[in-house]
């Protein structure tokens, strides 16, 4: 599917707990100025009326017809039927709410609704950074191609979704790669949420500071005091940002001796990426101590970091060598080194989210 080249159009949204984003998509890219409304989201009525009033809003400034509405809800839903669950910073959806068939009787036309962690990393893995990985292996002469990718976000929350084989992973119960709930071999009393998300570095930055928690310090304001930005317990604001790459990168670990593919990461704490970046790749390149040998290494793959350029560099180069093939004057290309890389987002998660919302309607209809 080459999304910069459809030309038909389909609506999106994004449902925040204060407003609500409605926009448009076209050969991959937004046509129309956004579209912005209150959510209204302990009012059920007057939420599910503001919806359809914004894709109307929305259909009427496009030029053409709109085939499909697609968009992601941040939470528990039957979302091949698109029946919203009980949300959190949506009240009024608890119970369960329809919310698909309400639209498509109002629009006559496809609705979709997916999990933002999900589409998140379907727009990253259809026009994010796998085809960018993939244009840069084909430019450097390298065989290698890769087909499965993680998507991570980072932010209040800890979010997640998988693609494999250019298939989006939802699962039988539309809970796949519920990633913030995985255990943390450094904490195991909590989820993986708990140490990796904005709360995780506050809490952390809190205690070993000697201050109060919970307090008005948001992750800018620890990265600010580890750079030497702003005045505070320098020493204390590391410590939170590795705590909370060693966690992260524990997480990652455990993901890629099941998908084996490229991971990227996108959301509001990726801005301090130079602090724990360091302490995900450790944790990544580090070793068991098992009865039976010295160390084994935690992946069978090697690990690069494409936002450091030896790692990028070494990544895209090419390891292939000709095997001969007994009885016989051919041979066959060999690359002896399984590797992966992790990279953060170049295109950001809220435009991954909607050209993934973008893509799966285009896929689906």
């Amino acid at each position: 599917m080459d999304l910069y080249r459809d030309e038909r159009i389909v609506m999106t949204l994004d449902a925040g707990g204060t407003n609500f984003v409605f926009s448009a998509l076209q050969r991959g890219k937004p046509v129309i100025e956004d579209v912005v409304k209150p959510a209204n989201a302990d009012n059920l009525e007057l939420c599910i009326q503001t919806m359809i009033d914004g894709f109307r809003e929305v259909s009427e400034k496009v030029d053409g017809s709109p085939v499909a509405i697609s968009f992601a809800f941040p939470g528990p839903a039957d979302y091949p039927r698109g029946i919203i669950g009980d949300l959190n910073n949506l009240p009024a959806f608890r119970g369960g709410v329809p919310l698909k068939s309400i639209l498509e009787e109002a629009f006559d036309i496809p609705v979709f609704i997916n999990n933002d962690g999900d589409l998140y990393a379907y727009g990253e893995a259809l026009g994010g950074v796998l085809p960018e990985i993939n244009q840069a292996l084909e430019e450097a002469g390298s065989q290698k191609r890769y087909r499965n990718l993680v998507g991570l976000t980072l932010g209040t929350g800890f979010g997640g979704g998988i693609v494999r084989d250019g298939q989006l992973l939802i699962g039988d119960n539309s809970t796949a790669a519920e990633v913030w709930l995985f255990s943390n071999r450094y904490n195991t009393e909590v989820n993986a949420e708990d140490v990796v998300s904005t709360r995780a570095i506050q809490r952390v930055y809190a205690r070993e500071a000697g201050i109060d928690y919970p307090n008005d310090l948001m992750p800018k304001d620890v990265f600010d005091i580890a750079t030497g930005a702003r005045e505070g317990n320098r020493q204390a604001a590391l410590d939170a940002y590795r705590v909370t790459g060693r966690a992260l990168g524990d997480t990652i670990a455990n993901l890629l001796t099941l998908i084996d593919g490229i991971v990227v990461i996108g959301g509001g704490i990726t801005g301090a990426k130079e602090l724990y970046m360091p302490a995900v790749m450790e944790e990544l390149g580090s070793n068991y101590h098992p009865s039976n040998t010295d160390k084994l290494p935690r992946l069978v793959q090697r690990i690069f970091n494409l936002d450091e350029e030896a790692d990028r560099n070494s990544f895209y180069a090419d390891y292939s060598k000709e095997l001969p093939i007994p009885g016989t004057d051919k041979t066959i290309a060999y690359d002896p080194m399984p590797r992966l890389a992790v990279a953060t987002s170049r295109i950001g998660a809220s435009r991954a989210i909607s050209l993934g919302a973008y893509a799966f309607a285009l896929s689906s209809i």
